[in-house]
């Protein structure tokens, strides 16, 4: 998944994800010109290393580089209610990139959500997150970020709405909803568990798609890891605290850990969003730091209800008529992967009878694959997946809404019809 927030990045977005290092450094300026050196070769190669690690476990590529474009050079559009905003040009170019930032500037950045200049960042640079990230790690992806080459292309400017141009206006959010500080253990944790902790809260950002934001752009807190529809890339980020959507209290360690590293497990497979995720950063994170984010996630207290979603429903009566030519639709398209009882040939074709995210109160996910079908990652675990087909061009919305209907309700699940007008409007949501 590539990891796009409601508002989108203004400066240097930098995810870090692994483990802490020392950091010996004779000055704070830059590494690219020369003028900042490690204590010896050895030490600054094995810095460089560990921040190439730290950005590639946090995905920086994926928000950074357009498609067939320089990497980390920016550019990539978000479109968001408040207007289009454009990631920037992060490669250490002096002139459009961040050739002139020291190590105490790209560290303010993450740990204070203000740019070189001072300026308040927007909070799609998950700041909020990244305050936690320790001093060492900030240094060695500043590091690694120094050593890539230098793209010489500018950074386009946000085309947003007033007021939300007006970046001073920054000032109310961050009271409301941004509080400053390095991650403290828990001393009553184990050691795996704080490491855990430290990943998904801080350098990892999983609460930005799996938690629900206010009208202000700001997260619910009441509602952490509870779910909520990634309005940039229209999939739903399901809630991790209840067993009725993706909760995983009663999901074995190792499950958890297979699924971030591979994008499969016997529970199920990664698709839309997440998926990128798994491919670009999760699969090249160590064994060890996997564990731990696994043992933190299983330890995050389950709720008995899933957070309301809006979801578009029918009438009884129709949706007994979607039932019925669903059924048969399921059984044309549908059975030779996932069986007639639903049960599939996991992990390879996974299970829609008993599934949490067919069952979940929003229907996006579902019927988001059936139209654009998709792939589970491709990783070293997974190196050849098995696909979902599309069949937006095969299906109208109202057969679409059938099979959906019809996989939401049979074999002893409990999910609820859905609506021909929620594919329609899905069918016409950009797919990123």
């Amino acid at each position: 998944m590539k990891r796009k927030s409601l508002f989108a990045l203004s400066a240097v977005v930098v995810v870090a994800a692994a483990a802490l290092v020392p950091v010996l450094w004779s000055g704070g300026d830059n590494l690219h010109n020369g003028t900042a050196m490690a204590a010896t070769p050895a030490d600054q190669a094995a810095l460089i290393k560990q921040g190439e690690y730290l950005a590639r476990a946090g995905d920086c590529i994926a928000c950074h580089t357009v498609r067939g474009g320089k990497q980390f050079a920016g550019g990539l559009p978000m479109a968001t209610p408040f207007g289009t905003m454009f990631t920037p040009n992060i490669t250490p170019d002096d002139q459009y990139g961040i050739g002139k930032w020291t190590q105490d500037d790209f560290y303010r950045a993450m740990h204070t959500g203000r740019s070189k200049d001072g300026s308040l960042l927007y909070p799609g640079f998950p700041f909020t997150s990244y305050t936690k990230v320790t001093r060492a790690d900030s240094d060695a992806i500043y590091a690694y970020l120094r050593s890539v080459t230098p793209v010489n292309v500018p950074s386009r400017p946000h085309e947003l709405k007033f007021p939300f141009n007006q970046r001073n206006m920054l000032i109310g959010w961050r009271t409301l909803f941004f509080r400053e500080g390095e991650y403290k253990p828990d001393p009553t944790k184990s050691v795996e568990w704080n490491r855990g902790a430290y990943l998904i809260e801080g350098l990892g950002h999983c609460g930005m798609c799996h938690t629900s934001i206010n009208a202000m752009g700001g997260p619910v807190s009441s509602a952490a890891f509870a779910g909520g529809l990634i309005p940039l890339q229209n999939w739903y980020a399901p809630s991790l605290t209840s067993n009725k959507e993706a909760g995983l209290g009663d999901w074995e360690t190792k499950d958890i850990a297979d699924l971030l590293k591979t994008g499969v497990s016997n529970r199920g497979a990664v698709f839309g969003p997440m998926a990128e995720v798994v491919h670009n950063s999760l699969q090249y994170m160590s064994d060890a730091d996997i564990n731990a984010m696994a043992t933190y996630l299983k330890t995050i207290p389950q709720k008995s209800e899933a957070p309301e979603q809006l979801q578009l429903e029918t009438s009884e009566k129709f949706g007994g008529e979607l039932l019925k030519q669903g059924q048969k639709i399921y059984a044309d398209n549908c059975a030779k992967c996932h069986a007639d009882n639903g049960l599939g040939m996991p992990p390879n074709f996974p299970p829609l009878a008993n599934n949490q995210s067919i069952q979940m109160p929003s229907a996006v996910n579902p019927i988001r694959m059936v139209l654009n079908g998709g792939y589970p990652p491709s990783t070293d675990g997974n190196p050849h997946p098995y696909g979902m087909p599309p069949f937006a061009q095969a299906l109208s919305n109202q057969e679409v809404a059938a099979v959906v209907t019809y996989i939401r309700m049979s074999w002893g699940n409990h999910g609820t019809a859905v609506s021909p007008q929620q594919v329609s409007d899905l069918r016409s949501a950009p797919l990123d």
